[in-house]
């Protein structure tokens, strides 16, 4: 089934534009038809020509949605479903309304997979679908099997949605002190490169011996301008380089292992992968997902190599009849509190609760490490740009003022 935009003309004689989903033109124009809309033009959706061709060629197309745009349809599906409405006509109706090409496509490719007959899981794991990922669709396939998809969803919105605010109130965060520290280094590049040149010229006459933070600063100011441009392409290429390195998966994961030893960083990478993979765990549990199946979807919301392998062992360990517990806590990459918490709630039979316990702590926690980290950078990025300024000052006013004091001897 493909999709088709279209331009037509309502009762009152409005202009419309829209999209349907359709076998054919002829199909979608009977469609149309049906809607009490007079056709003006109709042609077969973008998206959908290009995700035609790269079937035709072996392939498939993910899509891309955006965090936001997953996290409203998701609220807006659960609502439709709660109230009782169709899957089918739930997600015409949102693909119909979607102000974005983007998830209007995916939205129609899921729909077209479960007119086929597929559950909506199923479609999920299909081309288009498997842009809403792993964890959308195990959660998709609890919904399903507990025969609550809108509350499953629900669930799943809230967790979408607090995580998306958790990342932004980060960014939020960190957008002043990166601001800062980018003019900081613009301007001691000036310096370097405009101002203190045209002052050595003037000491170039002095036939008297500078003083050595002068000399390092002239030093320092001829390497800028000498090798400043082939620092700054070979920072490009290193960074690029390693890029394509972190691709290869051995390489990914001995970074993310070294990050996770570096001091400091390391400790709030790990609380911080750890608060994500608490509230996945609990969101997915309390939906009626197993447990060893909750462990592989919650691996992928981790974003460190080093821990996912860590969780693979985990996996493995419930797999053999072990206990989530006791896996976390022979895999010894948690905080205790959280496998404490995991132990406990296989004990009393309530799992999904305590991981979301140990999620709501871990969460405040890393917001209370981010903002102490935030508020003392800040004023260190203040305090060293001071002290670069002023060591420019002082390299540039010593000789002048040495020179000031022989002339008046």
């Amino acid at each position: 089934m493909a999709a088709f935009e279209y331009v037509a003309l309502d009762d009152a004689g409005r202009r419309t534009r829209g999209v349907v989903a359709a076998d054919t033109a002829r199909a979608a124009r009977r469609e149309i038809r049906d809607r009490r809309l007079t056709l003006l033009k109709l042609e077969e959706s973008r998206g959908a020509r290009a995700r035609s061709g790269a079937e035709a060629a072996g392939g498939e197309t993910r899509g891309a949605i955006a965090e936001s745009d997953r996290a409203l349809l998701t609220r807006q599906l659960a609502m439709l479903l709660q109230a009782g409405t169709p899957l089918e006509e739930a997600l015409n109706a949102i693909a119909q309304q979607s102000p974005k090409q983007a998830v209007r496509r995916v939205l129609f490719q899921v729909r077209s997979s479960v007119l086929e007959g597929f559950r909506f899981s199923e479609a999920l794991g299909r081309p288009g679908g498997r842009a809403f990922g792993g964890l959308y669709r195990a959660m998709a396939a609890a919904g399903e099997a507990t025969g609550d998809l809108g509350a499953v969803l629900a669930r799943l919105a809230d967790l979408l949605e607090a995580s998306r605010k958790v990342r932004q109130k980060v960014l939020a965060a960190i957008v002043y002190p990166i601001v800062l520290a980018c003019v900081a280094g613009l301007v001691v590049a000036a310096l370097m490169v405009f101002v203190v040149p045209r002052v050595v010229e003037q000491f170039d006459s002095f036939d008297q011996d500078l003083p050595l933070v002068t000399d390092i600063v002239i030093a320092v100011s001829g390497a800028f301008r000498d090798y400043g441009l082939i620092a700054l392409v070979g920072g490009a290429l290193a960074a690029l380089l390693l890029a394509r390195a972190l691709a290869v998966k051995p390489v990914r994961r001995l970074m993310d292992g070294l990050l996770l030893e570096t001091p400091l960083l390391g400790g709030f990478l790990r609380a911080t992968a750890a608060a994500r993979f608490a509230r996945t765990m609990a969101a997915l549990i309390l939906s009626g997902v197993p447990a060893l199946d909750a462990l592989g979807a919650a691996k992928m919301t981790l974003g460190n190599a080093a821990l996912g392998e860590a969780v693979d062992g985990m996996t493995e360990a419930v797999r053999r009849g072990g206990g989530v517990g006791a896996a976390m806590q022979a895999a010894d990459v948690f905080p205790p509190l959280l496998t404490f918490l995991a132990s406990s709630g296989e004990r009393s039979g309530e799992l999904g609760a305590m991981f979301e316990k140990a999620a709501d702590y871990l969460e405040s926690e890393t917001e209370t490490r981010t903002a102490v980290a935030l508020n003392l950078l800040e004023p260190a990025i203040i305090v060293l740009m001071g002290g670069v300024v002023a060591t420019i000052v002082l390299a540039i006013m010593l000789p002048i003022l040495r020179l000031n004091s022989l002339a008046l001897g």
